[in-house]
């Protein structure tokens, strides 16, 4: 009987799991229900706006240099250091072109000469004019000549101590000091105590003894694409975030936009400034990296959707509506403004309407 049997459980227990995977077959293979995810609109702001990078910078920023060419003897300022307008910057020791000196000698030796023979004139005209020989009018005549003479041998040698020394007995200029022209902070000193400076001239920009500008108007200045920039206006509101601040952000207003663009790395750019509203406290460093946001047009406490849940049929908009639970019926709605993410629903739904979202949407998972 054993023998019997045990051919007989073998056989059933083949069946059994015969059967077992076509059940398991089957109901893997069986569709499974979609179910799908819904979200309600949002009452919120919509911003549209075009973002430009650049940097923060000041309106005015000013370079001192010399008015003489030479070697700096003393340097008096250092960056980050508060100028008053005519504060001494630096002093240089002039290295004197010999050419310009020698030159400089033979005009007062030419007006001394100049001048001892007006004065030997007009000491024989004096005595001329003491006996009556001559005119007041002709003695006055020698006597102006001399004076004229003696100006002209002053100037020559003030010239030539200028040259030498920087610096004249005869007069109050003094030309080998650097002074500031301007009231603010020092932002750059590129030289050192014994740098070579040059002094601006027609050929030569000149040696900068340093930089220095008003700190407390900052400007934005940025670039905006050529798509973007026939869509912007001056006066328009600037949202400014420094990378370098967190996230601290500034105010601005639009007060520029370059009337011609510049190519750079085969795009066209033009450039923007906008004017920057400081807070009280914060500590702003001249360019700091920075992106402005160019508000083109908002809307405040609207009716909003993600754009990833409305279908585009021509000139129309429709979104899927439940009804019932996971059944929806397509209902067209009117639309406002967009910013690219979610865009302002002007008609045609329900604040507590339900809409469903897309199998594909990432935020449906």
């Amino acid at each position: 009987m054993i023998r019997r049997a045990v051919p007989v459980l073998i056989s059933l227990l083949v069946f059994v799991s015969f059967v077992a995977t076509l059940v398991f077959l089957y109901r893997k293979s069986e569709a499974q229900p979609i179910v799908y995810q819904t979200l309600l609109p949002v009452t919120a702001d919509i911003v549209k706006k075009t973002v430009a990078p650049g940097a923060l910078v000041p309106r005015r920023e000013v370079t001192i240099k010399p008015r003489v060419s030479g070697v700096i003897e003393k340097l008096l300022i250092e960056p980050g250091q508060h100028l008053k307008q005519g504060a001494l910057v630096a002093k240089v020791r002039i290295m004197p072109n010999m050419v310009q000196v020698d030159a400089a000698e033979a005009k007062v030796r030419s007006a001394q000469i100049s001048f001892a023979s007006a004065t030997a004139e007009a000491e024989r005209f004096r005595q001329l004019y003491t006996q009556s020989l001559i005119s007041q009018t002709e003695f006055n005549q020698y006597q102006l000549a001399a004076r004229l003479r003696k100006a002209e041998l002053d100037a020559a040698e003030s010239n030539r101590d200028l040259l030498i020394q920087g610096s004249s007995k005869k007069s109050t200029r003094v030309t080998n000091v650097v002074i500031s022209t301007v009231e603010g902070t020092v932002l750059d000193v590129p030289i050192k105590v014994g740098t070579s400076v040059i002094e601006a001239n027609t050929f030569n920009e000149g040696t900068t003894i340093a930089s220095v500008a008003d700190m407390s108007d900052m400007i934005f200045q940025g670039r905006v694409d050529e798509s973007e920039v026939g869509k912007i206006r001056v006066g328009m509101p600037v949202a400014i975030a420094v990378g370098a601040l967190g996230s601290e952000r500034f105010e601005g207003t639009l007060e520029y936009i370059a009337p011609k663009g510049v190519e750079k790395d085969g795009t066209i750019e033009f450039e923007v400034k906008a004017a920057l509203r400081l807070k009280e406290g914060v500590m702003i460093r001249a360019n700091y990296s920075a992106n402005a946001d160019i508000i083109l047009d908002r809307r405040d406490h609207v009716l909003t959707l993600s754009e990833s849940v409305i279908e585009f049929e021509k000139d129309r908009t429709y979104v899927e509506v439940e009804t019932k639970p996971q059944r929806f019926e397509r209902r067209e709605i009117k639309l406002g403004l967009s910013d690219g993410i979610n865009v302002e629903v002007l008609s045609g739904l329900d604040p507590k309407a339900r809409i469903k979202r897309p199998t594909g949407d990432p935020s449906s998972r």
